[in-house]
């Protein structure tokens, strides 16, 4: 009698042989192919559609988040170290000198600059709040300004006078009313009169009546928060540049007798500049644009070292008010310079006076047929500076994106200053003949100048990768954000989406026409095994049949 384990036994060696063997191989093939029904299909291409599509989902997720792919991610880090690749790292480590130099160029780029054209909270940022019920400001740009008060209206020695006291404290609360509060507080300790005791007589003595000073930020912070129109903050400036102007010069006295009244004076440096400038842009929304002018050269003559400021940016839109182009030309002839930080208001006015000079004549069909003249290519030359600097402002000056208010912040090279300057020189733009039609016709041809990936520039350095993340903390949130470069979506999301919509576009087709398709999938079936076959039986027709029967033992 036959144990089972040599049945078993012969059973497994059977059926090796019966798979070496390739007839009977795709006879077996075959015969599963018949015995499968037009279900099977169903379920089996439903059941592909749909966990491709939650892989979809999750990659189209995760790059929206994080900006790659996943599946590219953990095939990166994890399976090219195992296959011998090159970990990036260790690239970046052999960097040159000239790499790490720009890496930090692009670091500092990210800053954050003080917004040289900020509205006023009160009569322009809350009167829209009050209409659209929109928050223009995030609380990122907001705390930023907060730390901006705080660095410039304050001082390690604001504790010996009381009302400085609270407003050291004011510049640090959340809310608005809290704010305004501590202000109405600052300026009623001030009322409090000081009695002085001035002895005349031996018998007898007086009592002098002396007003303490005004506190010049609570004024600032009335103006900013609380005034309602730029006439009512006008007015609280007015006020806080008289009393900002007495403690300029009492610490002015006192400047070089120590490092407290050295910080005294800085701070009421600060100050008196911040609240000039302040004047001198409450005319210019007033109208008063000459006035406005003559302030802000005044101020830029008194302080020439506080160029941190931006005040020539201020000057640049007034003038351009005023259609006063050469002016415009003095001071960029000034400003633009290299050592000096770019920023969109410096390139976009130099690019906006040489398009002026041959915008109202300018033919894209004529200068394709003659070429561009001397004046034109440097008209278009500057057009490209300026949008390799910064290329979100075209499509608000084209009115291709929809502006908002700017913040009070600014990203160079960002959406947001893109934001602040088009808000303020679109209507500059406008006023000369044929410039955004200039602008229209040559601005996406920068982006065939600079290379890609952006390892480097044409004219600047890199574009910053950073610039993305930190608009989207400044900008509100009912705004998109725009982005360059344009992100390109991964492979795998695009292989993700087209094997989703193949199989569910199978599995619709197979529930619809089951025999009909299952008459295809086993001609596709057979069509794939054929090349197979063929060999197969090359091999069986060259190789002698004993040699089967060796590879059967083995």
């Amino acid at each position: 009698m036959i144990s089972p384990e040599r049945k078993l036994k012969g059973l497994v060696l059977l059926t090796h042989s019966h798979i070496l063997y390739s007839p009977f191989l795709f006879l077996l093939v075959s015969m599963f192919l018949n015995t499968l029904t037009p279900k099977f299909y169903v379920a089996l291409t439903g059941t592909s559609s749909l966990i491709s599509g939650l892989i979809l989902i999750f990659e189209w997720w995760y790059f929206r988040k994080y900006g790659t792919s996943f599946i590219e991610q953990v095939s990166v880090s994890h399976l090219r170290p195992l296959l011998g690749g090159v970990d990036n790292n260790s690239n970046n480590s052999n960097s040159s000198n000239g790499d790490s130099d720009s890496n930090r160029q692009s670091v500092s780029e990210c800053k954050v600059w003080r917004n040289p054209l900020n509205l006023f909270r009160g009569a322009e940022y809350n009167r829209y709040t009050w209409v659209t019920g929109r928050e223009p400001l995030t609380y990122y740009d907001m705390n930023l300004s907060a730390q901006d008060h705080q660095t410039f209206f304050t001082c390690d020695s604001d504790h010996l006078r009381p009302a400085d006291a609270i407003m050291q404290k004011a510049w640090r609360e959340r809310n608005p009313q809290a704010r305004i509060s501590a202000a109405h507080e600052a300026l009623e300790i001030n009322e409090i009169r000081s009695r002085v005791e001035v002895p005349l007589i031996a018998s007898s003595t007086i009592w002098e009546i002396k007003l303490l000073p005004k506190c010049a930020t609570a004024y600032i912070l009335l103006a900013e928060e609380e005034a309602t129109t730029i006439a009512e903050a006008e007015k609280l400036f007015k006020q806080a540049l008289k009393a900002g102007d007495g403690c300029y010069r009492r610490s002015q006295q006192l400047q070089h007798h120590g490092s407290q009244y050295e910080a005294q004076h800085r701070r009421d440096t600060n100050v008196l500049v911040y609240i000039k400038r302040r004047l001198a842009m409450c005319a210019r929304r007033l109208g008063r644009t000459r006035e406005a002018v003559k302030m802000m050269r005044d101020l830029m003559k008194e302080f020439p070292l506080l160029s941190m400021f931006n005040i020539h940016e201020n000057l640049l839109e007034a003038l351009l008010e005023l259609q006063a182009y050469a002016d415009v030309q003095a001071v960029l002839a000034k400003y633009d310079d290299i050592s000096l930080p770019k920023s969109a208001t410096i390139c976009y006015t130099a690019a906006l006076l040489k398009a002026r000079a041959v915008s109202d004549k300018f033919s894209p069909e004529a200068a394709s047929r003659r070429g561009l003249s001397t004046a034109e290519m440097n008209a278009v030359e500057a057009i490209h500076r300026a949008v390799e600097f910064n290329p979100h402002v075209p499509k608000y000056l084209l009115e291709m994106k929809s502006l908002i208010l700017p913040p009070e912040h600014i990203l160079k090279r960002g959406d947001s200053e893109a934001i602040a300057y088009a808000f303020f020189h679109l209507a500059h733009w406008k006023r000369v003949e044929g410039a955004l039609n200039l602008l229209h016709c040559t601005w996406e041809g920068t982006f065939r100048m600079i290379p890609y990936p952006l390892e480097k520039g044409h004219l600047f350095y890199p574009y910053p990768i950073c610039t993305e993340t930190a608009d989207r903390e400044l900008l509100p949130s009912f705004h998109e954000v725009s982005v360059y470069p344009k992100k390109e979506l991964p492979f795998f999301i695009l292989f993700t989406a087209g094997l989703c919509s193949f199989t569910a576009m199978l599995a619709l087709l197979t529930h619809q026409f089951p025999e009909l398709m299952g008459v295809f999938a086993k001609a596709f079936l057979s069509t794939l095994f054929a090349p197979l076959n063929f060999v197969m039986e090359k091999v069986e027709s060259i190789l002698p049949s004993s040699l089967w029967h060796q590879l059967t033992r083995i």
